[in-house]
């Protein structure tokens, strides 16, 4: 009965095989063979995925040849679609929960981190300046903001996380892993899906996909979903919940399919979020090198501020400006497979956009400091990517090219309020008296990027012999990226505030916001190669090591730099230097107990010269935060994951990641917030050997289904019980480790129980953080170095139920 039921064996068209799987398949022998007939061709291809992270069996066939996951010589963690619906893992913050090196942060949708094994990134906020190390791609198509990761997954089939460089093969250069989403794709046979989960804290959730022909030679498939929530933060002077969730998403697919050998696939979609966001509640307060005076207690006392909460969990805030997330994605492609001699051509035709529209409080307290917060962008991207795939009887070998064009517009507004002086200035100043010297003060941003990239790429695959194959890879990459920032000061009269007049009014409004204009531009070409050899020692064994010499591109910094010593932009910061990396990777893949468990294990170390690390000064407002070169940065450690099914009534699975990740040498970093603020506190701190911001060293997730053959409603099906867990132990949530900024470890504990039928229908009720863990997501150090500290707490226990319908 393995077959009947949804979490059990299943077949999928062999679009739902992720780009990046077929990366990692090159490294097989049989890989262009696999690639030949591409995952468009639904005729005769297919996945097969069992259990996603209960292990089980990721299938790749085509042209008469398979590979399993098993027999990918990388490091590879595969969550089904059925396992993304059962977990209530909808978006991308949530799939770490399933996989343990897998971090995520954000303190809205456009200060979002992706990182693995705690690279990709800079921790903290976003400069469009620079790109992501972890390539998010979804049907081949790749997402430049990461942004986008906070969406609901849209009828989707599988998810891959890959670990490692990712750069010697397929569309953008990654340095440090991919997520690759693959969607369910039109069929020839009509189908369709609908599932409906309600849930405490107002959750409501609908999702609904119908598939079929159009033509004997034309089928289309729409998706749709939409999620919302109540906040689970409440602002007591708005009088209503934050934190909430209200998102929406459509995806509709042509495929053209004239004859066995020519397949195209049009797509597109649109998603929108409209949520009441994002909040902060007070955590703490810690001493700083500043005056006593100048410090958050003497601050809020002398305007006779109290928070609302000084306990993060009794989820209360008191911010007064305006909040707001509206945020907007979508886009269109074409995908064309061409069956030509020995080989395939592919062409991946895509343009997306991106419209952000948020309102912050950026003072992290209910004074009126700084009453307005706005940084809205919209960006352009258009992507083409072109390959050729060539199989032998010993030989193979992928040619492509990869074209990028970028292109992001923002206008900035920062306005200041009548507490801002007594908060801002020094209180010993009589103008830290006077609200009307800070009150209505302005920065007007204006920023635009143009950012290119181009690469030529290449990958062989020989097999020596039955048993050792060797893949070696290459990259040719340039990129180009102009840019263009401009911030104008203006007073609450409207005055415009520039350098020059030596008042004391108009120093102190230049100590908050400093004009600035300049246009940074960075050019560099660079050339990639990695080498991996794969043992086979026997069916159920693989051996494999991987050394990757790779490059993250250089950036430009979008969100202002340092003045020198006469007022004028330091250009020596306006850029900063590629990312040089050397990679090392040996892993060991078995199967055992008649292929009914599942044990692999990687070992693996990166070493990263001219980390791209994000700074910030300890003003109010005269730079949000830059980017800078740290020396050397280096992360290493081990995975392992084990998965069993002894029976079609039992599976479970256990993944593991210990993760060294540190700055080696990083001599001129931003103090923590204890070492500034004084008149005699150090511009800048050595802080090599530290810990990199947002690792653990240690994170799991496991989990287990029993189920058992049962009847109800007269009705064939079976009872089954699940649960998935996690733990991660404790983080440092600050750029620079800060005694303030470690969040403690937690674990977390999720719950389903349900009967599911062997006609699709499947009704369950769940709970998450079953045991209501306190936890924190993310802190922050509050502006001015005052020693405020802001957290945002993490989801509560929820509980609901969860009805689906297939066909």
């Amino acid at each position: 009965m393995t077959a009947k039921y949804p979490s059990a064996r299943r077949r999928l068209p062999a679009a739902s095989v992720s780009l990046t799987l077929l990366l990692a398949l090159a490294a097989t022998p049989a890989f262009a063979a696999e690639t030949a007939a591409d995952a468009e061709d639904v005729d005769t291809a297919a996945a097969q995925v069992e259990g996603g992270s209960y292990g089980g069996d990721i299938l790749v066939t085509a042209r008469r040849r398979q590979e399993t996951a098993q027999d990918v010589p990388i490091a590879i963690s595969v969550v089904a679609g059925e396992q993304i619906d059962n977990t209530g893992s909808f978006n991308v913050g949530r799939l770490t929960q399933l996989t343990p090196t897998l971090q995520f942060y954000s303190s809205n949708p456009r200060n979002t981190a992706v990182n693995i094994r705690g690279i990709g990134a800079p921790f903290g906020l976003t400069n469009d300046g620079i790109e992501q190390g972890v390539g998010i791609y979804v049907d081949d198509v790749y997402y430049s903001r990461v942004a986008s990761s906070t969406f609901d997954f849209l009828d989707v089939a599988q998810i891959e996380v890959l670990r490692g460089p990712q750069g010697t093969l397929y569309g953008k250069n990654t340095t440090a892993g991919a997520i690759n989403i693959t969607t369910n794709q039109p069929t020839f046979d009509f189908e369709g899906k609908a599932e409906v989960s309600i849930g405490n804290l107002n959750f409501k959730q609908a999702k609904a996909a119908i598939s079929g022909p159009l033509t004997d030679h034309l089928a289309a498939r729409v998706a749709i979903s939409s999620t919302s929530r109540r906040g689970t933060i409440y602002n007591v002077t708005t009088d209503r919940w934050v934190q909430s969730q209200d998102n929406i998403g459509i995806r509709g697919q042509l495929l053209w399919q004239p004859n066995d050998d020519l397949s195209i696939t049009l797509s597109g979609d649109w998603n929108k979020q409209d949520a009441v966001c994002c909040a902060s509640v007070f955590v703490r307060t810690g001493e700083t090198q500043r005056p006593t005076n100048r410090q958050y207690a003497a601050l809020a006392a002398a305007q006779g501020y109290v928070v609302p909460s000084t306990n993060p969990y009794d989820r209360l805030t008191d911010l007064d400006a305006n909040l707001n997330a509206g945020n907007e994605i979508g886009g269109v492609a074409l995908r064309v497979k061409w069956d030509v001699g020995p080989g395939t051509l592919t062409s991946v035709t895509a343009w997306r956009y991106w419209d952000w529209q948020p309102e912050n409080d950026r003072d992290f307290t209910g004074l009126p400091i700084v009453t307005k917060s706005q940084n809205p962008s919209q960006q352009n991207q258009y992507t083409q990517e072109l390959r050729y795939n060539y199989t032998g009887d010993r030989f193979d070998f992928v040619l492509g090219g990869f074209y990028y064009y970028q292109r992001i517009d923002t206008q900035g507004t920062e306005q200041h309020g009548p507490a801002s002086s007594r908060w801002t200035l020094n209180p010993t100043s009589a103008l830290a008296n006077d609200p009307s010297v800070l009150d209505g003060l302005t920065a007007i941003n204006t920023q635009f990027l143009k950012n290119t990239s181009a690469a030529l790429f290449g990958q062989a695959s020989w097999k020596i012999s039955d048993q050792f194959t060797i893949q070696p890879g290459v990259r040719l990459n340039y990129d180009k990226k102009e840019g263009f920032y401009q911030r104008r000061v203006f007073a609450g009269d409207g005055t415009p505030v520039v350098f020059g007049p030596t008042d004391a009014v108009t120093l102190a409004r230049l100590g908050v916001f400093a004009p600035q204009e300049y246009a940074p531009a960075f050019s560099d070409w660079n050339f990639s190669y990695d080498l991996t050899a794969t043992y086979k020692a026997t069916r159920d064994l693989l051996f494999y090591a991987t050394y990757a010499k790779t490059f993250k591109s250089g950036g430009i910094n979008q969100n202002g730099v340092p003045n020198d010593a006469d007022n004028n932009p330091l250009l020596g910061a306006a850029t900063v230097k590629p990312e040089s990396v050397n990679h090392y990777e040996a892993g060991i893949k078995a199967e055992f107990w008649d292929r009914r468990a599942t044990f692999n294990l990687t070992a693996f170390r990166s070493d990263i010269r001219n980390f791209q690390a994000n700074v910030n000064n300890g003003q109010f407002g005269v730079l949000r935060g830059y980017l800078a070169n740290a020396g050397k940065v280096r992360t290493q450690g081990f995975e392992g994951d084990f998965s069993i099914r002894p029976s079609e009534r039992f599976r479970a699975y256990v993944n593991g990641a210990y993760t060294d990740a540190k700055y080696v040498k990083f001599v001129d970093a931003p103090c923590a917030p204890e070492q500034s603020g004084g008149t005699n506190s150090p511009p800048n701190c050595d802080i090599s050997g530290q810990r990199l911001p947002g690792v653990s060293k240690w994170a799991f997730s496991f989990g287990a289904e029993v189920n058992a053959e049962s009847k109800l409603f007269d009705q064939d099906g079976q009872f089954y019980f699940g649960y998935d867990g996690s733990y991660r132990s404790d983080w440092s949530s600050n750029p620079t480790p800060s005694a303030y900024t470690w969040v403690k470890g937690y674990s977390l504990s999720n719950f389903r129980a349900g009967f599911r039928t062997e006609s699709g229908f499947d009704l369950f009720a769940w709970v998450r953080n079953a045991f209501d863990r306190n936890y924190i997501d993310q802190l922050s150090v509050g502006p001015g170095n005052t020693g405020l500290i802001v957290g945002l707490p993490g989801d509560p226990r929820t509980w609901g139920g969860t009805v689906k319908v297939s066909f």
